[in-house]
């Protein structure tokens, strides 16, 4: 599968998934995508309807998160006139409508159990009665679903059902967040400029500022915030996108400790024990993570912490 820019990626575990996934393109086999927001969820079940043999075929999404509970059942399967109170008549379901193509299920952990257990019996069976039908009706779309990355932990704790998780994850992929692509981030800024159509040069200031910034909303931040960049420096006639283009007025000081500690006349070392009591704070804690993040090693880290140099 040759992936555009957003997946082309230096990230060796995502190679790895995106080779594995590309080996079951032809087949009917269901996809479950585990990621943060913003890390591309959407955009690679389509890549993979689109590498399909289904390509000519629908591709439909639905927002589980977004249904509430008593309509998952409805949208999904369709309703028989009469089979409650408003269904003035017969209405096809997403599965229906999907035909032999791809539906995708975006935000599949956001399903009640009770949903849960609809949606295994359709998976198991490949067949589904609309609401109020007696007739059994053929599932033939390939399903494609999308979670949280926390989903394998749900799934063991009983919070969401274990036997729904493995139907799903036949083909597992895990779409690691921007923080762990870093080495993506600049190719993906200027493939995004040029689909843009405005200036697709990056001054070092610019990248600088890119390479400082969090984006904690992960690639959907990273477009954003660089097609509005484009747009920007296109109004101003500027051959690059520079930093003040990009409106990441918080870039290299996302916390503003930096304008804080000015203000406060802080000493290097307040100012470094409140960095890496953000960093930990962010990190939830965990020392092993942080301490990557820092570029310390761990017995450093627990050193600064046990003489007091974070900050609380």
């Amino acid at each position: 599968m040759t992936a555009p820019p957003l997946f082309a990626t230096r990230n060796r575990g995502l190679a790895g998934e995106l080779r594995r996934l590309s080996r079951v393109l032809d087949s009917d086999a269901t996809v479950l995508l585990l990621g943060a927001a913003g890390t591309g969820k959407d955009r690679l079940a389509r890549l993979l309807h689109e590498r399909s043999p289904r390509a000519a075929e629908p591709f439909v999404r639905v927002d589980l998160g977004a249904l509430p509970d008593d309509l998952v059942e409805s949208e999904l399967f369709g309703h028989e006139r009469g089979s409650f109170t408003g269904a003035t008549s017969a209405k096809p379901g997403l599965l229906e409508g999907a035909g032999r193509g791809t539906l995708y299920l975006d935000r599949v952990d956001a399903l009640s159990l009770r949903a849960q257990g609809k949606l295994l019996r359709v998976l198991e069976e490949r067949t589904f009665r609309r609401v109020g039908g007696v007739r059994d009706l053929t599932v033939q779309a390939r399903f494609v679903a999308s979670a949280a990355p926390d989903l394998p932990h749900r799934a063991r704790d009983g919070t969401f059902r274990d036997d729904l998780y493995y139907r799903l994850a036949v083909v597992a992929v895990k779409l690691p967040p921007l923080a762990d692509r870093r080495g993506d981030l600049l190719p993906a800024a200027r493939a995004v400029l040029r689909a843009a159509g405005g200036p697709a040069v990056l001054t070092r200031a610019a990248t600088a500022a890119l390479a400082a910034h969090p984006f904690r909303g992960n690639f959907r931040e990273l477009e954003n915030v660089l097609r509005r960049a484009a747009l920007e420096a296109q109004a101003r006639g500027a051959p690059a996108v520079d930093a003040p283009h990009l409106g990441l007025l918080a870039a290299d000081d996302p916390s503003g400790l930096l304008a804080a500690a000015s203000a406060s006349g802080w000493t290097l070392r307040r100012l470094t024990g409140a960095y890496v009591r953000l960093v930990l704070d962010e990190c939830g804690g965990n020392v092993a993570e942080a301490s990557r993040r820092l570029g310390i090693a761990r017995k450093t880290l627990y050193e600064r912490m046990n003489r007091g140099d974070t900050l609380r």
